[in-house]
């Protein structure tokens, strides 16, 4: 159905789509009806007439020759002798597109590049202590690392290097001890890349009693990182690489007008950002910057242009498979990857022509 054009007797309609298996079960010559209402706010709108055509017609339709239907009222048709129309829908364009999936991007050739992003702010609590959400207990873990494991151990899979930038935010630094919002855990600002899910989980380890825990909660500095490389990525003009930075946090941002720009502007990029929260924390703002009942704004008031937020609390999962944890986390990703290349007009790498 198309959208109702209002106050108008030359309504133009603006370009959609439409599955081709639900507008005629993929049969270019099956018939297709169109009906054409005025519309009426109290929902008895009157019928002003349909027509009959097929989407092998309708193809004809260019942007140089448009194709003209008439639309037919049969009633008036019958008691009107020189009742020739009820009006012409014009057709100035049809075209076929095939839609790729997330499978076809991947077999394409599409690489996600994974980057990790850790909250060290004071209020996650001394890892040495047992209450803190960075405390290493005997088993070798956390919530942090819980956190790490179930989405890296996906993720790689579709990495061909298995190279993951490791950075945090929030901790002050030897030797100086100055606060840094976007630090490599490896110490290694020139190569911070750790290999594999292992080589993060130990760079994480090998960090903690090398810094301290400070604050306050800024996100804007890690999520620019990541998008001044998407950004990079875009020069190339193929579906070649998307990035995703997953941030694990304990609570509430600092500097929330400048996270809303950064997750913004990075929404015109091939980049997603998953926000895992762990702890007990109120959450709200994770959820604000997850878009899925919202259009998300800047503080300048520019919309984003599609959602590339998923926020997932730990809590919720902590009793349960690691893999219901991943299925939760990933749930948005393959739909933000395709609506990104969509968006771009870009088809996967090594794709058969439609």
């Amino acid at each position: 159905m198309c959208p109702v054009i209002k106050y108008t007797l030359d309504p133009v309609w603006k370009p959609f789509t439409v599955p081709l298996v639900s507008l005629c079960d993929g049969d270019m010559e099956k018939l297709i009806k169109v009906v054409c209402y005025d519309y009426d706010s109290d929902g008895g709108h009157d019928f002003i007439g349909e027509l009959q055509t097929s989407v092998a017609r309708l193809c004809e339709a260019q942007d140089a020759s448009p194709l003209e239907l008439e639309c037919i009222n049969s009633k008036k048709q019958k008691k009107k002798k020189n009742y020739k129309n009820s009006g012409i829908i014009i057709v100035k364009s049809c075209k076929i597109t095939r839609d790729f999936s997330f499978l076809d991007y991947i077999l394409g050739g599409c690489q996600l590049m994974f980057t990790v992003g850790i909250d060290f702010t004071a209020s996650n609590g001394n890892p040495q202590e047992p209450s803190s959400l960075h405390y290493i207990n005997p088993l070798g873990t956390n919530e942090y690392l819980s956190a790490i494991w179930a989405v890296g151990q996906i993720i790689q899979d579709y990495d061909s290097d298995k190279m993951f930038p490791a950075l945090g935010f929030g901790a002050q630094l030897p030797p100086d001890w100055k606060v840094s919002h976007e630090f490599a855990i490896n110490f290694n600002p020139r190569n911070p890349f750790c290999s594999g899910v292992e080589g993060i989980v130990q760079a994480y380890s090998a960090c903690l009693p090398h810094i301290r825990f400070y604050g306050p909660t800024n996100f804007s500095p890690i999520i620019n990182h990541v998008a001044r490389f998407a950004a990079q990525a875009t020069q190339q003009e193929t579906a070649s690489q998307y990035f995703i930075l997953l941030i694990i946090t304990d609570g509430v941002i600092s500097d929330m007008d400048e996270t809303r720009h950064a997750v913004v502007q990075a929404s015109k990029l091939p980049m997603s950002i998953i926000i895992v929260g762990v702890g007990n924390a109120d959450f709200a703002a994770m959820e604000f910057l997850d878009g899925d009942s919202r259009v998300l704004h800047s503080y300048t008031g520019e919309e984003a242009v599609r959602d590339i937020v998923q926020f997932v609390p730990f809590r919720n999962f902590r009793n349960v498979p690691k893999e219901t944890l991943a299925k939760a986390v990933l749930a948005e990703l393959p739909q933000q990857v395709v609506q990104y290349f969509k968006q771009q007009n870009l088809p996967p790498i090594n794709s058969e022509p439609a």
